[in-house]
């Protein structure tokens, strides 16, 4: 065995310490584990994973979900960006959780209980109503809305548009000298003013069952002019033919468009023999006797159940007009004439009516200048008519006699569980015995109506 040298390091004892060169490459490498960008311990994913990732990613050139697995359709469901196009998930996703994310990041209030408590329907319903609220007529390309038919119309039951722009004006004075060459029997202004025509978009929801308008401009500022109001002839026609084309609408309503006797006679025309209207509400408009009384020849040519004509401007001879209707009518459950200028003459033919009618649990005739003949002919009502539920006479000139009237009419009335006599004049004691008549019934009907609660349907 060769013996060590004196001297000789190379051949001692191992050293307690890493040789430079060694302590070097360590201190080079763990330099490099550090400062590495794409270094992780995680594992490489599955390739489930990575798949599902790449579905994801490419979703919009290349959809895929309904030939994956059910696990696997929720992860991508999941992880999809609310903003593809609809014309990618309009057809293709159904699934709630996804609709509802589109929901609530785009709106902060969400009720989906006015939606048939869908989210998908919620969606549509609220996108399509924003275009048409911000359409601008011979500037906005319609092929927003048209585009966007195909891809709603199976999940669009409900449309509330309570904003319709009119057209951008260029020089005024320029439009008139160009209009006045026409011969044009318009106006400048009713011309100009056209809003956006809704006959095709109408015709092409078949599921649409209500339909809530108002032309008028929402928060114009200092921009006010009056008309950006305007519903004009033009617009009413159109409206009326698109309407009496929608076959399955059971409600209609268009309201605070200062719609006139004229264009009410062109609405109820094309609404005349309805298969599905059950609701109409034309309230806030600038209605008279004869608007009113061609919407009693509707009331007796449809199936309507709810009327409101509230804030008009019908007097005496509309009133009658629609009494006449009543008694002969067999549907309509409520009728509000709030606001209007019926008078006693007014309130007595529906009284009248009243006495025959079996069918009308609501009316409504508040702020409509009665006096005293009116209590006395409805205290005959309340003797006589076990169908009426609810009588509102709030801010009428009554007055005690008409109060006691009133009162003796309900000592034997089981029907009437709403009595609204406000500021009526009828006297604080008089007020408190209808009240405490009514609470009576009310209580009565409730209990009844825990015996004998109502069958569920099928």
């Amino acid at each position: 065995m060769q013996q060590p040298v004196a001297g000789d390091r190379s051949t001692a004892f191992p050293s307690l310490y890493p040789s430079q060169a060694g302590l070097a490459a360590h201190l080079y490498c763990t330099h490099r584990v550090i400062e590495d960008p794409e270094w992780s311990l995680a594992t490489v994913p599955h390739l489930t994973e990575l798949c599902l990732q790449h579905i994801v990613h490419n979703f919009e050139k290349n959809p895929i979900l309904d030939r994956l697995l059910p696990e696997h359709q929720r992860k991508v469901l999941d992880r999809l960006s609310t903003g593809l196009p609809l014309a990618v998930t309009a057809n293709l996703i159904s699934d709630e959780d996804y609709w509802k994310r589109c929901c609530t990041e785009r709106w902060q209030v969400c009720d989906i209980s006015n939606y048939g408590d869908s989210w998908k329907r919620m969606f549509f319903e609220r996108h399509l109503e924003n275009i048409l609220k911000c359409f601008i007529p011979n500037t906005t390309d319609p092929n927003q809305v048209l585009e966007l038919i195909p891809l709603c119309k199976d999940y669009v039951r409900k449309l509330e548009v309570d904003q319709f722009l009119p057209p951008v004006q260029v020089d005024q004075k320029e439009e008139r000298d160009d209009l006045s060459d026409t011969g044009s029997d318009f106006g400048f202004g009713e011309v100009s003013m056209h809003h956006y025509d809704l006959g095709v978009l109408i015709t092409a929801l078949p599921h649409l069952e209500e339909l809530h308008l108002t032309y008028g401009v929402k928060d114009c500022g200092m921009n006010f002019e009056w008309n950006l109001f305007n519903f004009t002839h033009q617009d009413c026609c159109n409206l009326a033919v698109a309407v009496k084309m929608c076959h399955n609408l059971k409600v209609f309503k268009l309201t605070r468009s200062k719609v006139d006797d004229d264009k009410t006679r062109l609405l109820v025309r094309n609404l005349l023999d309805h298969p599905c209207l059950v609701e109409l509400n034309l309230s806030h408009n600038l209605i008279r006797d004869k608007g009113a009384q061609a919407v009693g020849k509707l009331i007796s040519r449809s199936r309507l159940e709810t009327l409101d004509l509230c804030n008009n401007q019908i007097c005496h001879l509309g009133a009658q007009a629609l009494a006449q209707a009543l008694a002969e009518n067999s549907t309509l459950t409520s009728l509000n004439l709030r606001l209007n200028c019926v008078e006693d003459k007014g309130a007595e033919a529906i009284g009248r009516a009243l006495l025959t009618n079996t069918t009308l649990k609501s009316v409504h005739l508040g702020s409509n200048n009665l006096s005293e003949p009116t209590a006395m002919l409805f205290s005959q009502v309340l003797a006589q008519n076990a169908t009426l539920m609810s009588i509102n006479f709030s801010c009428n000139h009554l007055g005690l006699d008409g109060g006691k009237q009133l009162l003796e009419g309900l000592a034997d009335n089981k029907a009437l569980t709403e009595f609204d006599l406000r500021l009526a004049e009828v006297g604080q004691e008089t007020e408190y015995l209808i009240h405490q008549i009514v609470w009576a019934n009310r209580e009565a009907a409730r209990l009844g109506s825990l015996q004998h609660p109502p069958a569920k349907p099928l």
